[in-house]
């Protein structure tokens, strides 16, 4: 873990615990992991050597249990093992064989006076003791190469000169910190109407319960709300971020703050304070839960702004500096600075967030924080977390790659990416392979597809089938995804020089049809309610560790995978699902995909078949397969590998 910190899982993760440990000469040694749960319960757990040389031995187990964990490696010289391996050579050579079998026999009755063991089975390695004692070449050959005596031993070794290391400890939170389907609305806009003299009436948490249905339909499971604070009136934006907003301008809700209250407000023409309560409940009820935003700013009219101007940035001529990110001006916006009176400020969010918990809210999508300092991120999670496990905080943070690990590290349970960047065959195999590999330990991805400051040049020149493609990749890729309304009508209409929405709904209030444009063929809500079916019932799909990056022949075609062994499963079968993505949202791509089957169990060349999840289609595959892919059409195959009879 980076600079020391703990490493952390959700509730339902298969860890992979892996320790290098060797020893001098070829004695054969064995490895295990001693895990003790949250409520005290041990476990030991034996360790696989990995076949590359690296003597690195690994254990994939399950953490089920939310709180900490405690666990230590250990190491052992394992005498059986060592035995086996000497005799298995040296008595098939004819050298020393009487003096292997000796050693075996002694070997046999050190374990039959196991007390420990079965007495079965102590008896049963007390008379193989004996047989060795008189054994051929043969019959010791036999003994040393029997397999199930092996798998015996393998199950309890014959252990001497152990050594471990010292404890260590893995945080589990609950699934919902690692696995969920995001869907982001601005509540003014849902059910907001147009009036005769061409302003808008902003829709309120009543209109916006309203369409908890719609989003839950989709299969969405967390819905995030931006700010919904009072905003402020003075330099309100306009649209497009413009100077001039007119009177029936709604300003945008990261500008927070006015005479009507700030963080800890709820815009009037929203509704109450009770009200958003009651939205909270609805949209539990929906299977839904409500995700608020963390803006650490303020607008020139929030009460901090007179009440505690040193949380503010003065410049040499008495006026409180704006926020900016060039070429970007926000003077509707003054950040804070926790310079000048960190304690206070400091306890100030701590009692916002501590507010809006008492409200029904436990998780946050915090805005912009690696513009506050790690060690105030630090404090704050840990104190609110220490109160409410359940509590979960996302990263906003698309900034350099050191300071978005370092938020995580310090115990953001969720983070923003680079996904929306990474759109080649080569960047997204080096992109999710780091995500699942790299820094799997502390950070988990939320592949976000879209937000309204995001529209990507992929997504606003790539047509429908770069939306279908984003989709599937962001849904498949990692357990945790999310879109922001308005992808599914392809809202890709591009704002010259920009990667910000045309309209932006930051500055006015958007009002969508999504029914009419389901009932004429014209959303892509179904797509979206078919990902969100098929990571439901895919566990594969739900955990962030276990994705292989596979091959093809065009450097168009994405192949990877997510393999869960039975184990793992509810049902005790393994979960195989390959994803084949043709990124270029403007052609139609043949090519042959190179699979390692090795990775869900299946020798090279055998056959297995796969079911499109998409389309229902079946075929016969091997490790060398064609495909074809027509982004006009189905630019992604979504296969899961099925059980032969």
């Amino acid at each position: 873990m980076p600079g020391g910190f703990r490493a952390k899982a959700f509730a339902g993760e298969v860890v992979p615990f892996s320790v290098v440990a060797f020893r001098e000469g070829h004695d054969r040694i064995g490895a295990h992991v001693r895990l003790a749960a949250p409520d005290g319960t041990t476990s030991l757990h034996r360790l696989t050597p990995m076949q590359d040389g690296s003597d690195r031995w690994r254990a994939d187990i399950a953490l089920d249990a939310q709180g900490t964990w405690h666990y230590r490696f250990e190491a052992f010289a394992d005498d059986f093992a060592t035995w086996a391996h000497a005799a298995s050579i040296k008595i098939a050579a004819g050298v020393d064989v009487a003096v292997m079998a000796a050693l075996g026999a002694e070997l046999l009755a050190r374990a039959a006076a196991d007390t420990h063991r079965p007495t079965k089975q102590r008896a049963a390695l007390k008379t193989l003791a004996a047989r060795l004692d008189e054994a051929d070449a043969a019959d010791a050959l036999a003994v040393a190469t029997d397999p199930e005596l092996a798998a015996l031993f393998a199950d309890r070794p014959l252990m001497s000169l152990s050594a471990e290391t010292s404890e260590q400890t893995i945080v589990v939170e609950r699934a919902s910190a690692g696995v969920g389907a995001w869907y982001e609305f601005f509540p003014r806009s849902e059910g907001a109407r147009r009036n005769r003299d061409g302003t808008v009436t902003s829709g309120t948490f009543r209109t916006a319960a309203k369409h908890l249905a719609r989003v839950a339909d989709m299969g969405f499971d967390v819905l995030y709300l931006p700010p919904i604070h009072p905003i402020g009136r003075t330099h309100r934006k306009g649209p497009n971020n413009t100077l001039n907003a007119g009177p029936a301008d709604p300003g945008s809700p990261w500008a927070i703050g006015a005479a009507e209250g700030g963080h800890d407000a709820v815009h009037p023409d929203l509704g109450t304070l009770a009200d958003f309560r009651a939205f909270v409940r609805q949209a539990r009820k929906a299977g839904i839960e409500v995700a608020l935003d963390l803006a650490l700013q303020a607008s020139p009219d929030h009460p901090w702004v007179a009440e505690h101007p040193e949380w503010f940035t003065t410049l040499p001529d008495g006026t409180i500096a704006y926020a900016e990110n060039p070429p970007k001006k926000y003077q509707d916006i003054y950040p804070l600075n926790f310079d000048g009176d960190p304690d206070g400020l400091r306890e100030e969010v701590l009692r916002v967030v501590t507010h809006w918990i008492a409200q029904g809210v436990k998780i946050f999508r915090v805005d912009n924080p690696h513009t506050k300092p790690l060690q105030f991120w630090e404090w704050l999670i840990a104190k609110v977390t220490a109160a409410d496990p359940d509590v979960v905080f996302l990263a906003e943070a698309f900034t350099r790659p050191a300071p978005l690990r370092g938020l995580a590290a310090v115990g953001f349970q969720q983070s923003y990416t680079y996904f929306a960047w990474r759109n080649t065959k080569r960047e997204l195999e080096e992109f999710l392979t780091g995500l699942a590999t790299e820094t799997a330990d502390y950070l988990r991805p939320n592949l976000f597809v879209n937000t309204p400051d995001i529209l990507t040049e992929y997504l606003q020149f790539g047509g429908r089938a770069a939306y279908k493609v984003r989709a599937a990749i962001a849904a498949t890729a990692a357990p945790t995804y999310g879109v922001y309304a308005g992808y599914e009508l392809f809202e890709n209409v591009a704002r010259p020089g920009s990667e910000e929405n045309i309209d932006n709904e930051k500055y006015e209030y958007k009002l969508r049809d999504f029914a009419a444009a389901e009932a004429a063929g014209d959303s892509l809500a179904p797509y979206l309610r078919r990902l969100n079916e098929i990571r439901r019932t895919h566990p594969a799909l739900r955990q962030l560790r276990n994705l292989s990056v596979h091959w093809s022949d065009d450097d168009g075609i994405l192949v990877y995978s997510k393999h869960l062994d039975g184990a793992f499963t509810p049902d005790g079968e393994s979960d195989t699902v390959i994803v084949v993505a043709n990124v270029d949202p403007h052609s139609v791509r043949e090519t042959t995909v190179h699979l390692d089957t090795r990775v869900w169990d299946v020798e090279p060349g055998e056959p297995f078949d796969v079911e499109d999840l998409v389309t229902g289609e079946t075929w016969t595959w091997s490790d060398h397969d064609y495909v074809r892919l027509d982004a006009f059409a189905e630019p992604v195959h979504i296969l899961h590998v099925k059980a032969r009879k």
